[in-house]
Protein backbone atom coordinates (compact mmCIF):
# COMPACT_ATOMS: atom_id res chain seq x y z
CA UNK A 1 0.00 0.00 0.00
CA UNK A 2 2.60 2.68 0.77
CA UNK A 3 4.62 1.38 -2.36
CA UNK A 4 1.56 2.47 -4.21
CA UNK A 5 1.43 5.22 -2.44
CA UNK A 6 4.99 6.72 -3.36
CA UNK A 7 4.69 5.58 -7.00
CA UNK A 8 1.41 7.70 -7.57
CA UNK A 9 3.39 10.70 -5.59
CA UNK A 10 6.27 9.83 -7.79
CA UNK A 11 4.58 10.41 -11.01
CA UNK A 12 2.71 13.29 -10.03
CA UNK A 13 5.97 15.01 -9.39
CA UNK A 14 6.84 14.43 -13.01
CA UNK A 15 9.47 11.24 -11.75
CA UNK A 16 12.57 14.51 -11.81
CA UNK A 17 14.24 12.32 -8.89
CA UNK A 18 13.97 8.94 -10.42
CA UNK A 19 15.27 10.14 -13.76
CA UNK A 20 18.40 11.57 -12.56
CA UNK A 21 18.70 8.72 -10.31
CA UNK A 22 18.50 6.57 -13.13
CA UNK A 23 21.14 8.24 -15.63
CA UNK A 24 23.60 8.85 -12.47
CA UNK A 25 23.14 5.50 -10.71
CA UNK A 26 21.86 6.77 -7.37
CA UNK A 27 18.55 5.32 -5.44
CA UNK A 28 15.97 8.17 -6.63
CA UNK A 29 15.43 8.43 -2.74
CA UNK A 30 18.89 9.61 -2.24
CA UNK A 31 18.69 12.48 -4.94
CA UNK A 32 15.71 13.22 -3.14
CA UNK A 33 16.84 13.80 -0.06
CA UNK A 34 19.98 15.69 -2.05
CA UNK A 35 17.86 18.22 -3.55
CA UNK A 36 15.79 18.87 -0.20
CA UNK A 37 18.74 19.66 1.64
CA UNK A 38 20.34 21.60 -1.74
CA UNK A 39 17.06 23.56 -1.45
CA UNK A 40 17.09 24.45 2.08
CA UNK A 41 20.94 25.88 1.92
CA UNK A 42 20.10 27.44 -1.10
CA UNK A 43 17.01 29.04 -0.23
CA UNK A 44 15.13 27.39 -2.52
CA UNK A 45 17.16 28.22 -6.26
CA UNK A 46 17.42 23.85 -7.11
CA UNK A 47 13.38 24.39 -7.09
CA UNK A 48 13.99 26.22 -10.49
CA UNK A 49 16.28 23.72 -11.90
CA UNK A 50 13.67 20.64 -10.79
CA UNK A 51 11.19 22.64 -12.51
CA UNK A 52 13.20 22.88 -16.11
CA UNK A 53 14.03 19.01 -15.56
CA UNK A 54 10.19 18.39 -15.45
CA UNK A 55 9.13 20.82 -18.76
CA UNK A 56 11.88 19.23 -20.58
CA UNK A 57 11.10 15.51 -19.69
CA UNK A 58 7.61 16.34 -20.15
CA UNK A 59 9.08 17.81 -24.07
CA UNK A 60 10.96 14.46 -23.99
CA UNK A 61 7.92 12.51 -23.72
CA UNK A 62 5.93 14.43 -25.95
CA UNK A 63 7.85 14.42 -29.05
CA UNK A 64 8.55 10.33 -28.45
CA UNK A 65 4.79 9.90 -28.45
CA UNK A 66 4.55 12.00 -31.42
CA UNK A 67 7.29 10.42 -33.49
CA UNK A 68 5.50 6.66 -32.44
CA UNK A 69 2.31 8.07 -33.79
CA UNK A 70 3.92 9.67 -37.13
CA UNK A 71 5.70 6.57 -37.67
CA UNK A 72 2.64 4.03 -36.66
CA UNK A 73 0.57 5.52 -39.35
Amino acid sequence: MLNKLKHIIEKQAFGVCDYIGEKIGVASARVRLYFIYLTFAALGSPVLVYLFVAFWLNIKAYIRQTKSFIWND
